[in-house]
């Protein structure tokens, strides 16, 4: 790959899917029970990170956050995009009156902000992974479904759209066939972006206290009581989180940003 940036990415990507999925088999720790007589020690050869508040080995809780973060962003990013990807492609494969009232609902939700709705679906239910990954992907898919739609309704004037319409090829046929396949580069494309987002987004509610309860941990939430641990004088609660956050979106953006080029290159040479 040309792009050194999307190399960089794709490395951290898998350093940090290491760290938080195989890490906790060779760093084992405790992340169940409190351990109040070892809290708030500074980091050291027995605890590296240090312990929090009620015990817990730092670096240990940030594999387990990883693991939670790194999830719910994923998914959440996929299933918005794949969200997106539908809507966008049928309003702007039918046109009319179907397509003017799909994109009102776009336009309406996206005149609300979004962080505004996640912490009012937040506060209604009680967060989960489960629930953080629908919530999440039930508000990101309105940028990509404008997307989509704008490179549908460039698609859909294609000669062999044009000539499978004539051939009595149904609107389903089209879309799924002919539609998301010409497009899925952007889809692709779309879709790094969209889980960098969704992690920010399980980072924003979790920061705020809306992430999944005790004991289930994520980089967000570690951020949010390390800062107000930092105060204290425990520096070493507040750094580890917010350098594996951005450390895991500016993956995601730099192998989003690798991708578009390359497929902006390959349309080219077309």
């Amino acid at each position: 790959m040309e792009n050194r940036l999307a190399v960089v990415g794709i490395v951290i990507l898998i350093a940090l899917l290491a760290f938080s999925f195989f890490g906790p088999f060779v760093w084992v720790t405790d992340q169940v029970h409190t351990d109040l007589m070892n809290s708030y020690l500074a980091p050291s050869s027995e605890h590296p990170f240090g312990t929090d508040s009620v015990g817990y080995d730092q670096l240990g809780r940030l594999m387990v956050g990883g693991q939670t973060s790194i999830l719910v962003g994923v998914l959440a990013g996929v299933f918005a995009t794949f969200l997106g990807t539908v809507w966008g492609a049928v309003a702007g494969f039918v046109g009319g009156w179907v397509d003017t009232l799909m994109m009102r609902v776009v336009d309406s939700l996206m005149s609300i902000p979004s962080l505004f709705l996640f912490m009012l679906m937040a506060t209604i239910v009680t967060p989960s992974v489960p629930l953080l990954i629908v919530i999440i992907g039930a508000f990101a898919w309105l940028g990509p479904a404008r997307l989509i739609r704008g490179e549908t309704l460039a698609l859909r004037s294609r000669e062999y759209i044009l000539a499978m319409r004539g051939m009595g090829g149904s609107t389903g046929r089209a879309i799924r066939a002919h539609i998301i396949p010409n497009a899925i580069g952007t889809v692709i494309v779309n879709a790094t972006f969209q889980v960098a987002d969704a992690v920010l987004y399980v980072a924003y509610l979790s920061f705020l206290g809306l992430g999944a309860p005790p004991p289930a941990a994520n980089w967000g939430g570690m951020l949010s009581t390390g800062l107000t641990d930092a105060y204290s004088g425990n520096w070493w609660l507040i750094f580890p989180p917010g350098i594996a956050i951005i450390l895991l979106v500016l993956s995601f953006n730099f192998i989003g940003d690798g991708l578009r080029d390359a497929f902006e290159v390959r349309l080219r040479k077309r």
